[in-house]
């Protein structure tokens, strides 16, 4: 299958298979899986990589909102799909014509949902997210007492039907002393929470609480479902020693080399020469800049793999393209392969990697390479598939 091969992001549906069996292989028995597919899959395509996994028979995805999981739906998804973020109540009908459960709030949304839907005439799923300590949307944990009479009554409302209820740690990443205490906090305050509403007559069918890291380092918190997101896309949690799930990334960006020419001591390369050759050097031009998610913070600090071998970038990264010294490899021409993240030979550059020479964490490089840029899915080495929106 042909694409225009200026700059593209490979995904590899055999690794994302290989995570996905990895994941599940330790998670508690009675466990479900919920993949997290917002932001378009963390930027690896959730149309394809959400069919792959329901074809795995993965039966939960989590988005961030309506528009995902209506897309979610046109692509032929259908297995249960929970939004995390905000919807307006007015969607309550749309909500449940296209079997999506919302997250719910707060008392205050719950009743405006529940309006809504009676409006509307439907009923539509909801899960209540609990504040635990992450300071974001949820019922806040603040004031037991309140909260639970809060969630009580949002239990009972007409037109909600109260399926699920979640929380969300801020910290299962920090392995430290006081990360640990208060992730174990944030889950006390959980199990409150569901005490409670037993208490009360209120059982809750699918309680989940631990994300990517929570999987990695809580394994023994066993609820019915847990989110996986990062580590679905392979991308290890490398500030979380001695996990023992082994992933494989899923993403790889990929350039071409456009032109190789030979600059003198003294010349200078790319916006407000920030790079003056210091001799006679090959430089390599390569289309890809920040407009496709490759960071200006990567400027005269990252690497490139050019025929397996790392090629520093110089000078200032541009909107749309880049450039790099080839001196030490001679036989680099036009149309050469350039890696900027993924495996090369025996040399990898890792998105996290990349991350720390930019001060950030690779959940942010992965969802800002650009949509211009094709994702091509491949399978045994193959490409299946590409996703490209700028085709012509």
């Amino acid at each position: 299958m042909e694409f225009f091969k200026r700059t593209w992001a490979e995904i590899d549906l055999n690794a994302l298979d290989e995570n996905t069996n990895a994941i599940r292989a330790a998670l508690p028995t009675g466990t479900e899986m919920m993949a997290v597919v917002k932001a378009d899959a963390y930027g690896h395509g959730d149309r394809m990589v959400s069919r792959e996994l329901e074809s795995l028979g993965i039966k939960w995805f989590g988005v961030s909102n309506l528009e995902e999981a209506v897309s979610l739906r046109a692509a032929g998804i259908r297995g249960e799909i929970l939004i995390f973020g905000y919807t307006p109540p007015g969607f309550a009908g749309e909500l449940s014509h296209q079997n999506i459960s919302q997250a719910v709030l707060n008392a205050d949304y719950a009743k405006e949902l529940s309006q809504a839907a009676q409006q509307a005439g439907v009923t539509v799923k909801g899960h209540l997210k609990i504040d635990t300590g992450m300071g974001r949307i949820g019922f806040s944990c603040g004031h037991p007492d309140d909260t639970l009479d809060d969630l009580i009554h949002c239990c009972k409302l007409p037109g909600l039907s109260i399926t699920g209820i979640f929380s969300h740690f801020s910290s299962s990443d920090d392995p430290s002393p006081e990360g640990i205490a208060y992730t174990k906090e944030q889950q006390r305050r959980f199990d409150a929470v569901i005490r409670g509403l037993k208490e009360h007559g209120i059982s809750i069918p699918f309680r989940h609480l631990q994300n990517s890291a929570g999987i990695v380092s809580y394994s023994d918190f066993h609820y019915e479902g847990v989110r996986a997101g990062i580590i679905l896309y392979g991308q290890p949690l490398d500030f979380l020693p001695g996990h023992e799930i082994r992933l494989r990334p899923v993403m790889s960006l990929r350039s071409t080399v456009a032109m190789v020419k030979t600059v003198e001591q003294g010349d200078c390369i790319s916006y407000s020469r920030t790079f003056t050759a210091p001799k006679k050097m090959r430089v390599a031009t390569i289309p890809i800049g920040y407009a496709d998610g490759y960071l200006r913070a990567f400027s005269n600090r990252a690497d490139v793999l050019i025929r397996g071998k790392r090629a520093p970038v110089i000078g200032n990264v541009c909107m749309d393209q880049l450039m790099v010294d080839v001196s030490h490899i001679p036989d680099a021409s036009v149309n050469d392969l350039v890696t900027l993240a993924g495996r090369d030979g025996s040399e990898e550059i890792s998105f996290s990697e990349l991350a720390g020479i930019a001060g950030t964490i690779h959940y942010e490089l992965l969802c800002l390479v650009g949509k211009r840029v094709p994702r091509v899915f491949l399978r045994n080495g193959k490409v299946v598939e590409v996703r490209d929106l700028n085709s012509f």
